[in-house]
Protein backbone atom coordinates (compact mmCIF):
# COMPACT_ATOMS: atom_id res chain seq x y z
CA UNK A 1 0.00 0.00 0.00
CA UNK A 2 0.90 3.90 -0.58
CA UNK A 3 1.76 5.78 2.06
CA UNK A 4 1.24 9.72 1.47
CA UNK A 5 1.41 12.13 4.57
CA UNK A 6 -1.52 13.67 3.22
CA UNK A 7 -4.68 12.64 0.91
CA UNK A 8 -6.60 15.38 -0.70
CA UNK A 9 -10.18 14.81 -1.94
CA UNK A 10 -11.17 17.45 -4.66
CA UNK A 11 -8.98 18.88 -7.34
CA UNK A 12 -10.54 22.35 -7.60
CA UNK A 13 -9.51 25.84 -5.88
CA UNK A 14 -9.20 24.88 -2.43
CA UNK A 15 -7.82 20.94 -2.72
CA UNK A 16 -5.21 22.45 -5.71
CA UNK A 17 -4.47 25.44 -3.75
CA UNK A 18 -3.68 23.58 -0.47
CA UNK A 19 -2.33 20.45 -2.43
CA UNK A 20 0.95 22.90 -3.65
CA UNK A 21 0.94 24.60 -0.36
CA UNK A 22 1.16 21.50 1.60
CA UNK A 23 3.98 19.78 -0.62
CA UNK A 24 5.91 22.74 -0.69
CA UNK A 25 5.91 22.41 3.43
CA UNK A 26 7.82 19.22 2.75
CA UNK A 27 4.98 16.91 2.92
CA UNK A 28 3.83 14.15 0.42
CA UNK A 29 0.93 14.90 -0.82
CA UNK A 30 -1.51 12.87 -3.02
CA UNK A 31 -4.35 15.03 -4.48
CA UNK A 32 -7.34 12.69 -6.23
CA UNK A 33 -10.35 14.18 -8.01
CA UNK A 34 -13.12 12.20 -9.76
CA UNK A 35 -13.61 14.31 -12.87
CA UNK A 36 -11.46 14.31 -16.19
CA UNK A 37 -10.06 17.83 -15.89
CA UNK A 38 -9.00 19.46 -12.67
CA UNK A 39 -10.34 23.10 -11.54
CA UNK A 40 -13.95 23.24 -14.31
CA UNK A 41 -15.58 25.89 -11.78
CA UNK A 42 -12.36 27.85 -11.97
CA UNK A 43 -12.53 27.31 -15.97
CA UNK A 44 -15.74 27.96 -16.14
CA UNK A 45 -16.41 31.04 -13.68
CA UNK A 46 -16.28 35.17 -14.34
CA UNK A 47 -17.52 34.35 -18.09
CA UNK A 48 -14.11 32.35 -18.67
CA UNK A 49 -11.74 34.71 -16.90
CA UNK A 50 -11.89 33.55 -13.09
CA UNK A 51 -13.22 36.44 -11.14
CA UNK A 52 -10.12 35.00 -8.38
CA UNK A 53 -10.41 37.71 -5.59
CA UNK A 54 -11.75 40.46 -4.30
CA UNK A 55 -9.86 43.66 -3.01
CA UNK A 56 -12.88 45.19 -1.01
CA UNK A 57 -12.74 41.77 1.20
CA UNK A 58 -12.36 42.79 5.00
CA UNK A 59 -11.08 40.07 7.08
CA UNK A 60 -11.93 41.99 10.24
CA UNK A 61 -15.75 42.33 9.20
CA UNK A 62 -16.52 39.02 7.39
CA UNK A 63 -20.57 38.80 7.77
CA UNK A 64 -20.36 41.58 5.62
CA UNK A 65 -20.03 39.64 2.52
CA UNK A 66 -20.08 35.88 3.77
CA UNK A 67 -23.40 34.19 4.53
CA UNK A 68 -23.26 31.06 7.02
CA UNK A 69 -24.63 30.06 10.32
CA UNK A 70 -21.68 31.59 11.87
CA UNK A 71 -19.32 34.10 8.93
CA UNK A 72 -16.77 34.96 11.75
CA UNK A 73 -15.87 31.68 12.00
CA UNK A 74 -13.82 32.83 8.50
CA UNK A 75 -12.05 35.36 10.24
CA UNK A 76 -9.01 33.48 11.06
CA UNK A 77 -8.26 32.01 7.71
CA UNK A 78 -9.46 35.13 5.64
CA UNK A 79 -6.83 37.27 7.93
CA UNK A 80 -3.87 35.08 7.44
CA UNK A 81 -4.27 34.65 4.05
CA UNK A 82 -5.44 37.73 2.57
CA UNK A 83 -6.11 38.82 -1.29
CA UNK A 84 -3.14 40.87 -1.59
CA UNK A 85 -1.24 37.52 -0.73
CA UNK A 86 -3.10 35.92 -3.43
CA UNK A 87 -2.93 38.60 -5.66
CA UNK A 88 1.47 38.51 -4.89
CA UNK A 89 0.97 35.03 -5.76
CA UNK A 90 -0.48 35.95 -9.30
CA UNK A 91 1.83 38.35 -9.91
CA UNK A 92 4.79 36.34 -9.30
CA UNK A 93 3.44 33.75 -12.05
CA UNK A 94 3.67 37.11 -14.53
CA UNK A 95 -0.68 36.88 -15.02
CA UNK A 96 -2.02 39.88 -16.20
CA UNK A 97 -5.51 41.00 -14.52
CA UNK A 98 -7.68 44.39 -14.49
CA UNK A 99 -9.97 45.25 -11.63
CA UNK A 100 -13.79 45.20 -13.22
CA UNK A 101 -15.92 47.39 -10.49
CA UNK A 102 -16.54 46.50 -6.56
CA UNK A 103 -13.08 45.61 -5.97
CA UNK A 104 -13.68 42.26 -8.54
CA UNK A 105 -10.33 40.88 -10.23
CA UNK A 106 -10.46 38.79 -13.31
CA UNK A 107 -7.20 37.60 -15.24
CA UNK A 108 -7.00 39.31 -18.68
CA UNK A 109 -6.49 36.43 -20.70
CA UNK A 110 -8.37 33.12 -19.47
CA UNK A 111 -9.24 31.34 -16.34
CA UNK A 112 -6.75 29.01 -17.99
CA UNK A 113 -3.75 31.16 -16.61
CA UNK A 114 -5.13 30.57 -12.79
CA UNK A 115 -5.44 26.78 -13.14
CA UNK A 116 -2.08 26.02 -14.93
CA UNK A 117 -0.79 28.92 -11.94
CA UNK A 118 -2.38 26.32 -9.31
CA UNK A 119 -0.44 23.07 -11.06
CA UNK A 120 2.44 24.63 -11.31
CA UNK A 121 2.56 25.14 -7.64
CA UNK A 122 1.30 21.50 -7.02
CA UNK A 123 4.42 20.63 -9.23
CA UNK A 124 6.99 22.61 -7.43
CA UNK A 125 5.71 20.70 -4.03
CA UNK A 126 6.00 17.52 -5.73
CA UNK A 127 2.14 16.51 -5.25
CA UNK A 128 1.56 13.59 -6.39
CA UNK A 129 -2.21 13.92 -8.49
CA UNK A 130 -4.36 11.39 -9.98
CA UNK A 131 -7.25 12.17 -12.16
CA UNK A 132 -9.67 10.71 -12.85
CA UNK A 133 -9.85 8.65 -9.79
CA UNK A 134 -12.98 7.62 -7.89
CA UNK A 135 -12.68 7.15 -4.29
CA UNK A 136 -14.72 4.19 -3.26
CA UNK A 137 -14.63 4.05 0.97
CA UNK A 138 -12.32 5.13 3.47
CA UNK A 139 -11.33 3.53 6.53
CA UNK A 140 -9.96 5.41 10.05
CA UNK A 141 -7.89 3.39 11.99
CA UNK A 142 -6.87 4.75 15.40
CA UNK A 143 -3.73 4.35 16.82
CA UNK A 144 -5.05 3.85 20.09
CA UNK A 145 -7.70 2.40 22.24
CA UNK A 146 -9.31 5.21 22.10
CA UNK A 147 -11.08 6.30 19.07
CA UNK A 148 -10.51 9.54 19.15
CA UNK A 149 -7.04 9.38 19.31
CA UNK A 150 -4.53 10.18 16.47
CA UNK A 151 -4.51 7.30 13.59
CA UNK A 152 -4.47 6.81 10.18
CA UNK A 153 -6.86 7.13 7.01
CA UNK A 154 -6.74 4.04 4.29
CA UNK A 155 -8.43 5.39 1.34
CA UNK A 156 -9.24 2.73 -1.46
CA UNK A 157 -9.50 4.52 -4.73
CA UNK A 158 -9.86 2.95 -8.51
CA UNK A 159 -5.71 3.27 -8.86
CA UNK A 160 -5.83 1.11 -5.58
CA UNK A 161 -5.65 1.68 -1.46
CA UNK A 162 -3.36 4.45 0.23
CA UNK A 163 -2.88 5.19 3.76
CA UNK A 164 -2.43 9.13 5.26
CA UNK A 165 -2.00 10.14 8.51
CA UNK A 166 -4.52 13.07 7.17
CA UNK A 167 -7.26 13.46 4.70
CA UNK A 168 -8.49 16.72 3.57
CA UNK A 169 -12.06 16.89 1.84
CA UNK A 170 -11.70 19.66 -0.92
CA UNK A 171 -15.05 18.55 -2.67
CA UNK A 172 -17.29 21.55 -2.90
CA UNK A 173 -20.38 21.53 -3.05
CA UNK A 174 -23.82 20.43 -5.16
CA UNK A 175 -23.70 23.23 -7.48
CA UNK A 176 -23.62 22.46 -11.26
CA UNK A 177 -23.37 18.97 -11.48
CA UNK A 178 -22.98 18.68 -15.39
CA UNK A 179 -19.06 19.69 -14.37
CA UNK A 180 -18.35 16.82 -11.77
CA UNK A 181 -20.69 18.17 -8.40
CA UNK A 182 -21.52 15.51 -6.03
CA UNK A 183 -22.63 15.14 -2.30
CA UNK A 184 -19.01 12.92 -1.76
CA UNK A 185 -18.13 15.35 1.21
CA UNK A 186 -21.63 15.29 2.98
CA UNK A 187 -21.58 11.78 2.98
CA UNK A 188 -18.13 11.86 4.02
CA UNK A 189 -18.92 14.29 7.20
CA UNK A 190 -21.69 11.96 7.77
CA UNK A 191 -19.74 8.77 8.07
CA UNK A 192 -17.79 10.55 10.43
CA UNK A 193 -20.51 11.94 12.23
CA UNK A 194 -19.91 15.72 11.92
CA UNK A 195 -22.98 17.57 11.61
CA UNK A 196 -24.52 19.41 8.33
CA UNK A 197 -26.02 22.59 8.09
CA UNK A 198 -29.10 22.24 5.42
CA UNK A 199 -28.09 22.75 1.73
CA UNK A 200 -29.69 24.80 -0.56
CA UNK A 201 -28.66 26.70 -4.33
CA UNK A 202 -27.14 29.90 -3.96
CA UNK A 203 -25.87 33.06 -6.77
CA UNK A 204 -28.65 31.09 -8.54
CA UNK A 205 -31.59 32.73 -10.42
CA UNK A 206 -34.97 33.27 -8.91
CA UNK A 207 -37.90 31.63 -10.68
CA UNK A 208 -42.06 33.06 -10.94
CA UNK A 209 -45.18 30.61 -11.82
CA UNK A 210 -46.23 30.34 -15.29
CA UNK A 211 -49.56 32.23 -15.27
CA UNK A 212 -47.86 35.07 -12.56
CA UNK A 213 -44.86 35.88 -14.68
CA UNK A 214 -46.79 35.71 -18.22
CA UNK A 215 -46.69 39.72 -18.42
CA UNK A 216 -42.56 39.94 -17.62
CA UNK A 217 -41.91 36.98 -19.76
CA UNK A 218 -41.57 39.30 -23.38
CA UNK A 219 -38.92 41.28 -21.21
CA UNK A 220 -36.78 38.03 -21.74
CA UNK A 221 -32.99 39.45 -22.24
CA UNK A 222 -33.57 42.98 -21.12
CA UNK A 223 -30.68 44.08 -18.40
CA UNK A 224 -30.85 47.21 -16.28
CA UNK A 225 -29.43 48.61 -12.82
CA UNK A 226 -31.52 48.06 -9.96
CA UNK A 227 -31.65 48.37 -6.18
CA UNK A 228 -33.22 44.63 -5.23
CA UNK A 229 -34.01 43.43 -1.30
CA UNK A 230 -35.51 40.84 0.92
CA UNK A 231 -36.01 41.00 4.53
CA UNK A 232 -37.42 43.30 7.04
CA UNK A 233 -35.89 45.60 9.47
CA UNK A 234 -32.08 44.28 10.76
CA UNK A 235 -32.89 41.25 8.40
CA UNK A 236 -33.46 43.38 5.29
CA UNK A 237 -30.24 42.79 2.47
CA UNK A 238 -30.00 44.88 0.17
CA UNK A 239 -27.95 45.04 -3.21
CA UNK A 240 -27.03 48.05 -6.10
CA UNK A 241 -26.90 45.53 -9.33
CA UNK A 242 -27.65 44.80 -12.27
CA UNK A 243 -30.98 42.98 -13.14
CA UNK A 244 -32.10 40.58 -16.11
CA UNK A 245 -34.97 39.51 -17.45
CA UNK A 246 -35.60 35.70 -18.26
CA UNK A 247 -38.34 33.60 -19.93
CA UNK A 248 -39.08 31.94 -16.19
CA UNK A 249 -37.58 34.69 -13.88
CA UNK A 250 -34.79 36.95 -13.09
CA UNK A 251 -31.20 36.57 -12.74
CA UNK A 252 -28.31 38.85 -13.28
CA UNK A 253 -25.66 39.95 -10.40
CA UNK A 254 -28.40 41.48 -8.38
CA UNK A 255 -30.76 38.14 -7.88
CA UNK A 256 -27.74 36.15 -7.81
CA UNK A 257 -26.49 38.45 -4.57
CA UNK A 258 -30.15 38.32 -2.93
CA UNK A 259 -30.54 34.80 -3.94
CA UNK A 260 -28.72 33.48 -0.77
CA UNK A 261 -30.49 35.85 1.77
CA UNK A 262 -33.98 35.46 -0.08
CA UNK A 263 -35.95 32.77 2.35
CA UNK A 264 -39.01 30.86 0.31
CA UNK A 265 -42.51 32.78 0.31
CA UNK A 266 -40.31 35.67 1.60
CA UNK A 267 -41.61 38.93 -1.24
CA UNK A 268 -38.81 40.71 -3.02
CA UNK A 269 -38.63 44.45 -3.28
CA UNK A 270 -37.15 45.97 -6.75
CA UNK A 271 -36.48 49.58 -7.24
CA UNK A 272 -36.40 49.50 -11.09
CA UNK A 273 -34.65 53.09 -11.40
CA UNK A 274 -33.32 53.67 -8.27
CA UNK A 275 -30.88 56.62 -9.79
CA UNK A 276 -34.44 59.06 -10.95
CA UNK A 277 -36.84 60.41 -9.14
CA UNK A 278 -39.63 59.52 -10.48
CA UNK A 279 -42.67 61.64 -9.03
CA UNK A 280 -40.86 64.41 -10.09
CA UNK A 281 -39.59 63.24 -13.61
CA UNK A 282 -43.36 62.23 -14.75
CA UNK A 283 -44.28 65.47 -12.91
CA UNK A 284 -41.96 67.82 -15.06
CA UNK A 285 -43.21 65.77 -18.15
CA UNK A 286 -46.67 66.20 -17.84
CA UNK A 287 -45.98 69.76 -17.63
CA UNK A 288 -44.29 69.76 -20.83
CA UNK A 289 -45.05 66.96 -22.89
CA UNK A 290 -48.27 65.24 -25.21
CA UNK A 291 -46.25 62.42 -25.98
CA UNK A 292 -47.95 58.59 -24.28
CA UNK A 293 -46.69 58.12 -20.88
CA UNK A 294 -44.99 54.86 -22.11
CA UNK A 295 -42.85 57.25 -24.63
CA UNK A 296 -42.01 59.64 -22.08
CA UNK A 297 -41.17 56.98 -19.41
CA UNK A 298 -39.09 55.27 -21.78
CA UNK A 299 -36.69 58.50 -21.15
CA UNK A 300 -36.11 57.55 -17.56
CA UNK A 301 -35.81 53.42 -17.74
CA UNK A 302 -35.11 51.29 -21.02
CA UNK A 303 -38.12 51.57 -23.57
CA UNK A 304 -39.30 47.67 -23.61
CA UNK A 305 -39.83 48.24 -19.59
CA UNK A 306 -41.42 51.51 -19.98
CA UNK A 307 -43.86 49.59 -22.78
CA UNK A 308 -44.40 46.48 -20.66
CA UNK A 309 -45.72 48.65 -17.12
CA UNK A 310 -47.73 51.52 -19.20
CA UNK A 311 -50.00 48.73 -20.88
CA UNK A 312 -50.63 47.41 -17.10
CA UNK A 313 -52.97 50.09 -16.33
CA UNK A 314 -55.67 51.55 -18.95
CA UNK A 315 -55.06 54.89 -16.63
CA UNK A 316 -51.22 54.79 -18.09
CA UNK A 317 -52.29 54.49 -21.33
CA UNK A 318 -52.56 58.08 -22.92
CA UNK A 319 -51.03 60.99 -23.15
CA UNK A 320 -48.35 61.78 -20.10
CA UNK A 321 -50.81 65.48 -19.94
CA UNK A 322 -54.32 64.24 -19.76
CA UNK A 323 -53.16 61.09 -16.88
CA UNK A 324 -54.54 62.44 -12.97
CA UNK A 325 -51.44 63.16 -10.32
CA UNK A 326 -53.10 60.15 -8.71
CA UNK A 327 -52.30 57.83 -11.95
CA UNK A 328 -48.76 58.98 -12.37
CA UNK A 329 -47.82 58.80 -8.87
CA UNK A 330 -48.98 55.04 -8.68
CA UNK A 331 -46.81 54.40 -11.40
CA UNK A 332 -43.87 56.07 -10.04
CA UNK A 333 -44.38 54.08 -6.88
CA UNK A 334 -44.94 50.99 -8.72
CA UNK A 335 -41.82 51.30 -10.49
CA UNK A 336 -39.69 52.30 -7.37
CA UNK A 337 -40.89 49.43 -5.39
CA UNK A 338 -42.10 46.71 -7.43
CA UNK A 339 -42.87 43.61 -4.71
CA UNK A 340 -43.29 40.07 -6.10
CA UNK A 341 -42.60 36.84 -4.75
CA UNK A 342 -40.62 34.09 -6.43
CA UNK A 343 -41.96 30.25 -6.26
CA UNK A 344 -38.49 28.99 -6.35
CA UNK A 345 -34.75 28.41 -7.88
CA UNK A 346 -33.49 27.28 -10.93
CA UNK A 347 -31.65 25.19 -8.76
CA UNK A 348 -27.99 23.26 -8.47
CA UNK A 349 -27.54 23.26 -12.41
CA UNK A 350 -27.81 27.11 -12.68
CA UNK A 351 -26.57 27.81 -8.75
CA UNK A 352 -23.11 29.00 -8.42
CA UNK A 353 -22.60 27.81 -5.23
CA UNK A 354 -23.94 25.87 -2.28
CA UNK A 355 -25.19 27.54 1.00
CA UNK A 356 -24.83 25.48 4.03
CA UNK A 357 -22.39 22.11 4.58
CA UNK A 358 -20.41 20.91 7.12
CA UNK A 359 -21.20 23.00 10.82
CA UNK A 360 -18.43 25.19 11.45
CA UNK A 361 -18.91 24.54 14.87
CA UNK A 362 -17.47 20.85 14.16
CA UNK A 363 -14.03 22.49 12.82
CA UNK A 364 -11.14 24.67 14.14
CA UNK A 365 -11.29 27.65 12.91
CA UNK A 366 -7.06 28.23 13.17
CA UNK A 367 -6.63 24.90 10.93
CA UNK A 368 -10.22 23.38 9.21
CA UNK A 369 -9.70 20.34 11.45
CA UNK A 370 -12.38 18.49 12.75
CA UNK A 371 -12.59 18.82 16.69
CA UNK A 372 -13.75 14.69 16.94
CA UNK A 373 -11.78 13.55 14.08
CA UNK A 374 -8.53 13.91 14.21
CA UNK A 375 -6.78 14.06 10.79
CA UNK A 376 -9.75 15.15 8.96
CA UNK A 377 -10.28 18.19 7.45
CA UNK A 378 -12.89 20.23 5.40
CA UNK A 379 -11.51 23.25 3.09
CA UNK A 380 -13.22 25.71 0.49
CA UNK A 381 -17.25 25.64 -0.38
CA UNK A 382 -18.47 22.05 1.15
CA UNK A 383 -18.16 24.03 4.49
CA UNK A 384 -21.02 25.89 5.87
CA UNK A 385 -19.19 29.59 4.38
CA UNK A 386 -20.63 31.13 1.59
CA UNK A 387 -19.25 34.55 -0.17
CA UNK A 388 -20.80 36.81 -2.14
CA UNK A 389 -20.56 36.92 -5.98
CA UNK A 390 -17.41 39.21 -6.95
CA UNK A 391 -14.66 36.70 -5.90
CA UNK A 392 -15.01 36.32 -2.19
CA UNK A 393 -15.91 32.25 -2.87
CA UNK A 394 -12.25 31.83 -4.32
CA UNK A 395 -10.92 34.08 -1.69
CA UNK A 396 -12.87 31.84 1.10
CA UNK A 397 -11.29 28.91 -0.65
CA UNK A 398 -7.49 30.01 -1.04
CA UNK A 399 -7.62 31.05 2.70
CA UNK A 400 -8.98 27.75 4.25
CA UNK A 401 -6.77 25.81 2.03
CA UNK A 402 -3.64 27.75 3.52
CA UNK A 403 -4.72 27.75 7.00
CA UNK A 404 -5.02 23.54 6.28
CA UNK A 405 -1.63 23.22 4.93
CA UNK A 406 -0.43 25.42 7.14
CA UNK A 407 -1.51 23.04 10.27
CA UNK A 408 -0.80 19.97 7.86
CA UNK A 409 3.06 21.68 7.81
CA UNK A 410 3.13 21.78 11.75
CA UNK A 411 4.92 19.12 13.30
CA UNK A 412 2.57 16.62 15.01
CA UNK A 413 2.64 16.34 18.98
Amino acid sequence: MQMFDVVIVGAGAAGLFCAGQAGQRGLQVLLIDHADKAAEKIRISGGGRCNFTNRDLDPAAPHRHFVGQNPQFCRSALSRYTPSDFITLVQKHGIPFHEKHKGQLFADRSAEDIIAMLLAECAAGGVTHWQPCAVKNIIFSASGADPSSAGSYQINTDRGPVQARSLVVATGGLSIPKIGATDFGYRLAQQFSIPLIERRPGLVPLTFDGAGWAPYAQLSGLALPVQISTGAKKNRMAFDEDLLFTHRGLSGPAVLQISSYWQEGQPLAIDLAPTVDLPAALAQGKARSKKLIANELATLVPSRLADAWASREADWQRPINEASDKALARLAEQLARWELTPTGTEGYKKAEVTLGGVDTRALSQQTMECKTQPGLYFIGEVVDVTGWLGGYNFQWAWASAHACAQALGATPP
